[in-house]
């Protein structure tokens, strides 16, 4: 409930911010007598933006067991494998002072994630793949960073981060369509194709420059829950074997809205990368 206060709080806290820098350059009087309102279209940003992340993250447990294929292991497990998996997720829980996650298992190449609204209801599942490649110290171990990234409530952040960005987004390339449509394409009533065409575009651009903001702190949020496995287990031993392992392994990919809690290396360029080099989560963990 704290976090959700608290989006509410940022939701609030970014109109703010925007309208008081649009006063100060004098943006919101040219806008509104241009004939833009500027209120609704600040109203309508903050809406659509956090709006869109809010609802996504209320669906992300739904979404990931239908997008993944979850199976989640239930009171009576199959076999010894899934009573281990329940019984660590369990211990760990306990050391992160959360409620029991739920667990499961899906069918796929070695990775592990952690989604859900709640941190005292929230999922962690490990893939086939995963299991088969690492021993139980290092399965342990990813548990152990999935259930500090539910403990930490990057679920929640990442969604506050998210809309942040995502109102930002949603307002500025529209003033930015505006003012191009007055100036440069000169349309004197309402809105022409210069306005549409230019928030295309910009939406496109800023987006991208949006995708960098929210996988930088992805990246941060990954060492936090590397030490946090560590922490949970008293060791980091466990942890950098885990990542060594994963070094000399093919990952699987995870959906969009869930990469960010996953733990592949991430392929992608540094700038763009939701995880960091696995050398640097390495050397973050024995302290170099």
């Amino acid at each position: 409930m704290k976090r959700i206060v608290l989006l509410l709080v940022t939701n609030i806290a970014v109109m703010m911010v925007l309208s008081i820098v649009a006063r100060l350059l004098g943006v919101d009087r040219f806008l509104t007598e241009e004939g833009l309102n500027f209120s609704a279209l600040l109203m309508f940003s903050a809406i659509f933006g956090f709006g869109g992340a809010f609802i996504s993250l209320l669906i992300s447990k739904s979404m990931a067991k239908f997008s993944m294929k979850v199976r989640v292991i239930g009171s009576q497990p199959r076999d010894s494998t899934e009573a281990w998996l329940v019984q660590t997720v369990e211990k760990l829980a306990r050391s992160a002072s959360i409620g029991m996650p739920e667990v499961g298992i899906y069918e796929g190449e070695a990775n592990a994630f952690a989604t859900g609204a709640n941190r005292n209801a929230a999922l962690v599942a490990v893939s086939t793949g995963l299991l088969a490649s690492m021993d139980r110290s290092e399965v342990e171990a990813v548990l152990g960073h999935e259930i500090a990234h539910v403990a930490n409530g990057d679920m929640v952040t990442l969604t506050l981060i998210q809309g942040v960005v995502n109102t930002f987004v949603f307002f500025l390339a529209r003033v930015i369509g505006f003012v191009v449509d007055r100036l440069v394409f000169k349309t004197e009533r309402g809105t022409g194709p210069g306005y549409h065409i230019t928030v295309l575009v910009m939406q496109i651009m800023l987006g991208i420059l949006a995708s960098a903001v929210v996988a930088w702190f992805s990246r941060k949020r990954e060492f936090r829950a590397d030490a946090g496995s560590a922490q949970y287990l008293g060791q980091p031993r466990s942890m950098v074997a885990a990542l060594r392992r994963l070094k000399s392994l093919s990952t699987g990919s995870l959906p969009e809205s869930m990469q960010a809690l996953g733990i592949s290396g991430g392929k992608l360029s540094v700038l763009f990368a939701s995880h960091p080099p696995l050398e640097d989560r390495i050397a973050a963990l024995e302290g170099r």
